[in-house]
């Protein structure tokens, strides 16, 4: 049985694949397919952004794809080479000065070694977490900005204009408004006509094949027009075979040079992964996608690739679009675009050799652009302004600047924002519902709350640590000033606190001596296990005393104001601790 576990977990396929339906079959053949289309030209045309022949990219969008089907949680993700992390790998060696094609192809293929490898090392040290700073605004405002840099580049196909190699959005928009007076009409023509027809097919029906019919017409309308002498660029020429296998080779002397751009692929490859994965996986609620197994899984591909030739490979926003919006119900579908790439290195060059760009970018450009939510920073606007900014940080960042710099200004600035909430998060006085039992928030139940003179009860609704400190030691002296000379009994409402570090335990026990030296007693109600036991473990219960603290708001004023003893079970309750070593994470309230 935990063999079973363990095998379902380093390879997720063992525990969907008995489940698979044959009715899932076609939409998975589809998407596939068509994906694989796509992987197969952008495969090329990558390669040559790295600066490697265009076969690389065919065996980066093998065999790392196929890994990812046995290893990843996503079921539509797509593994290959990305534009993004094709740029990286042509900046990183290309600062190694290396003479040679052969020794530059050997470079590369190394680096998804490396890469893969801190990736794996990342993913076995369950670092994965880390995602969970990747917050939903942030990873959509990276994910749009992304999804418009990626669709804006493809202009160059549309229009069959020269532009600069870039991931900065105002350097696109100048490339374009300089060079569109070359725009090859013809080429325009047939991209629009693209974008078109795929959006009506769509309109008409999701489950028809657009993107498949789309590629077959254009590659038909070329062959026949032979059009491509007029200017349409088309494929062209796809070389045949296989990769060959054998140990990445590398120069010593260059593994501290390329650690730097092993470690920003690798975390740059991750983020790209995980924030496509989650954005696919909000659409999908029979899965869900594990971050430290996704970073394994990738991770493997790009080591186990390496052998056979690939280079740094990570999930296609494109691709995965293309495999989403296409119906893909599992990892089948990431088959079929393997298997086809694989086809088309054996056999199948021949067809798409007549393949033209400009459909390749109308596709890709409907497909990119379902990526963006342009109603979720509306919404975020309206509802949470602090969000809002986070997503839209993030968005200009990514498009100006970069992707890791709109990733990274993004996480920090949600984290100055949580940090600057928990330094002052909401208090509350609470006061007693008439005829109830029930504490309520007397600004929230004004008219139906009674407010005793002599009774202050303070809710602080947050962990208590150096950071609010000071805060609540400020607003609660700020509300026993307010009480005046009537104030008998201040009750802390320790509901809403999870936590309460040492700094924070220190100023509550200062405190708590000077309310009793002033003549008002202190009582705690509602504190969770945890708190109890850090209670109970430091000096604060000698101050406050045993008795003193209590289930519920109202048991504590019953007890003051009847002096009566608590009873059995409410003792038990209330005294009910563990000691420092016995502390466990499932704590009974």
């Amino acid at each position: 049985m935990y063999k079973n576990i363990t095998l379902k977990r380093l390879f997720p396929i063992l525990d969907w694949l008995p489940d698979y339906k044959k009715s899932m079959l076609w939409s998975d053949a589809v998407s596939g397919i068509t994906a694989g289309i796509l992987a197969i030209a952008q495969g090329m045309a990558y390669a040559m952004i790295a600066g490697l022949p265009p076969v690389l990219g065919l065996y980066a969008a093998l065999t790392p794809q196929i890994i990812y089907v046995l290893m990843g949680t996503s079921r539509q993700l797509s593994i290959g080479p990305v534009a993004m992390d094709s740029l990286i790998v042509a900046a990183g060696i290309g600062t190694l000065h290396i003479v040679g094609v052969d020794q530059y192809i050997a470079a590369a293929v190394f680096l998804a070694l490396f890469v893969g490898v801190i990736q794996v090392l990342l993913g076995t040290l369950k670092l994965g977490f880390l995602v969970n700073f990747l917050s939903k605004p942030v990873l959509n405002g990276f994910t749009s900005a992304a999804a418009i840099i990626i669709g804006f580049s493809q202009l160059k196909h549309l229009f069959r204009i020269d532009m600069m190699q870039t991931n900065k959005i105002h350097i696109l928009l100048q490339e374009v408004v300089s060079n569109i007076s070359k725009t090859h009409f013809l080429s325009f023509g047939l991209g629009v006509f693209g974008i078109i027809l795929i959006k009506v097919f769509q309109k008409i029906n999701k489950k028809i094949p657009a993107i498949l019919i789309i590629v077959s017409l254009g590659t038909l309308v070329l062959y026949l027009t032979q059009w491509q002498l007029i200017g349409i660029k088309i494929v062209g020429d796809i070389p045949n075979g296989l990769p060959e296998f054998g140990v990445p080779s590398f120069d010593k002397n260059q593994l501290l040079d390329l650690l730097p751009v092993a470690i920003t692929l690798a975390v740059v490859g991750f983020t790209e992964a995980i924030s496509i994965a989650k954005a696919i996986e909000e659409k999908h609620t029979e899965y869900e996608v594990d971050p430290n197994q996704e970073l394994i899984a990738i991770g493997s591909g790009n080591i186990i690739g390496s052998f056979a030739q690939s280079y740094p490979a990570t999930a296609s926003f494109s691709r995965s679009a293309i495999q989403d919006q296409g119906g893909a119900k599992s990892g089948i579908a990431s088959l079929f675009s393997a298997g086809l790439v694989l086809l088309t290195l054996l056999f199948l060059t021949p067809l798409f050799y007549y393949l033209p760009i400009p459909i390749l970018a109308a596709i890709i450009m409907v497909s990119i652009f379902g990526l963006i939510d342009f109603k979720y920073p509306m919404k975020l606007w309206k509802k949470n302004r602090d969000e809002s900014l986070a997503f839209f940080i993030t968005f200009i960042i990514t498009m100006s600047v970069g992707i890791p710099q709109g990733i990274l200004f993004g996480v920090l600035f949600s984290l100055l924002t949580m940090i600057y909430r928990t330094s002052k998060p909401h208090i509350a006085i609470l006061g007693k519902v008439k005829n109830t039992e029930y504490y309520k928030n007397i600004s929230r139940f004004e008219k139906d709350v009674v407010i005793e003179e002599n009774i202050l009860v303070f809710r602080f609704d947050a962990q208590l640590y150096f950071g609010n400190q000071n805060f609540f030691k400020k607003e609660l002296l700020n509300q026993v000033e307010l009480k005046g000379n009537k104030l008998e009994l201040i009750i802390i409402n320790a509901e809403a606190i999870n936590y309460i570090d040492s700094s924070a335990l220190t100023m509550l026990e200062k405190l708590c001596v000077d309310i009793k030296n002033s003549g008002v007693k202190i009582m705690i109600s509602g504190a969770i296990g945890p708190i109890r036991d850090i209670i109970f473990n430091h000096k604060l219960i000698k101050i406050i005393g045993p008795e003193n603290l209590a289930i519920k708001t109202s048991e504590a004023v019953n007890l003051y104001n009847d002096g009566a003893s608590s009873s059995d079970i409410q003792k038990k309750i209330s005294n009910q601790n563990l000691t420092v070593t016995n502390v466990t994470k499932s704590d009974q309230k």
